[in-house]
């Protein structure tokens, strides 16, 4: 009775709880040195039982936070300078292991990036850059992911004269806040989400508002592309034009609700039938081996990408390379996927990526799930295969 009271003491007479727990610890130790042996074992138990505690605390302790600061120019002339750079700061107690996700301010790529109101008209500006496949178990196996330690920060530079036009929005003060949803990777390679604090930026654009990209070469189907990837690309497009005819013959002939309709696009409408099978019908097309194929893209974690309004125009990135010709997000596949987003067959957006999150997204949101790249991949590659 004396040891447990000495030790309930010791607790209680600490003010704060690292202190307590290692406190009554060491206490325990040095009991147990002066005591009969014969309490020896139950003064071990203590001991490691507060031990064990001090640790949880310890682990409880821990916490993920990163906040995501947007700086540039107060005011340009040209869109052509609007060049604005996010700082994104470990403040948690832990390193974090953050996704290079293309729509995260840690990529470079000229995708929608930014949520951007303001001007004198109170519009937004218009969207011209990229849309693009990706898979974050993909990329977290490619390690294509930013390390930061507590406290550091990481900056990276965005050309934002390539991504947005405000021809329609007109001159004026905009507010420039940068996405602050994040992957996150744990050590046991799963993955997780966190939001980012946020502080935004401030600036008067006038005189010109917006460039214009260079028309494509159609005359080059392959840019930086080496022999063995122009064979590559080869087979992937066969593969793409066989899983766009196959989709569109499946929807001609199954006009009712059925199993793959469902699982990717959610409950059955004659009205979202129609809207998925004109956007297969516009797919299937398409010359998948008269493309243009851009193999400069050195993004590990990516699959694709392109400019929606710049039709049969593909960039493959590095996680492209990896994936097999057919199958779940397959190459063939990756072509569907990319072919979507062109504005001439549909103009899909990016949703969700992933199959579960297609599914869970079929499920809660049928209206986003029509209009969803990924959705539309796992439709055509029908993987595992579905009635």
């Amino acid at each position: 009775m004396q040891l447990r009271y000495w030790i309930a003491r010791s607790l209680f007479m600490e003010s704060s709880c690292y202190r307590i727990l290692f406190g009554a610890a060491l206490r325990a130790w040095s009991l147990e040195k002066a005591i009969p042996s014969q309490l020896t074992m139950f003064t071990s138990t203590v001991r490691s039982a507060l031990l064990a505690l001090a640790a949880s605390a310890v682990a409880v302790n821990a916490a993920q936070s990163i906040s995501l600061k947007v700086t540039g120019p107060e005011s340009v002339n040209t869109v052509e300078d609007l060049k604005v750079t996010t700082t994104i700061t470990n403040t948690g107690d832990e390193t974090v292991k953050l996704l290079n996700d293309p729509l995260s301010p840690l990529s470079q790529l000229p995708a929608n990036t930014f949520k951007i109101t303001g001007g004198s008209k109170g519009a937004s500006p218009t969207f011209t850059g990229i849309k693009a496949k990706y898979v974050p178990k993909v990329a977290a196996a490619q390690q294509a992911y930013t390390v930061l330690a507590p406290g550091q920060s990481v900056d990276v530079a965005h050309d934002l004269s390539t991504t947005y036009s405000f021809s329609d929005s007109g001159e004026g003060s905009y507010s420039f806040e940068a996405r602050n949803l994040f992957y996150v990777v744990d050590d046991s390679a799963k993955i997780a989400t966190i939001q980012a604090d946020v502080e935004t930026h401030t600036a008067r654009i006038a005189g010109k508002l917006a460039v214009s990209r260079p028309a494509p070469q159609r005359r080059a189907t392959y840019n930086g592309c080496s022999s063995s990837q122009q064979s590559g690309l080869v087979s992937a497009a066969s593969a793409a034009q066989s899983y766009a005819a196959s989709a569109l013959s499946y929807l001609t002939s199954h006009t009712s609700s059925t199993t793959r309709f469902t699982t990717w696009f959610g409950s059955y409408t004659s009205a979202h039938h129609s809207t998925v099978q004109s956007h297969f019908s516009n797919i299937s097309g398409n010359n998948f081996a008269g493309n243009t194929y851009d193999c400069t893209c050195t993004d590990a974690g990516t699959y694709a990408y392109v400019f929606p309004d710049d039709f049969g125009h593909i960039y493959l990135c590095g996680a492209f390379w990896q994936a097999p010709n057919t199958g779940t997000d397959s190459r063939g596949g990756t072509l569907i996927h990319e072919s979507s987003h062109f504005t001439a067959n549909g103009g899909t957006d990016d949703h969700v990526y992933g199959q579960s999150g297609c599914k869970q997204l079929a499920i809660s949101n049928s209206a986003q799930a029509i209009d969803n790249a990924d959705s539309h991949e796992y439709f055509a590659e029908n993987n595992p295969a579905q009635s």
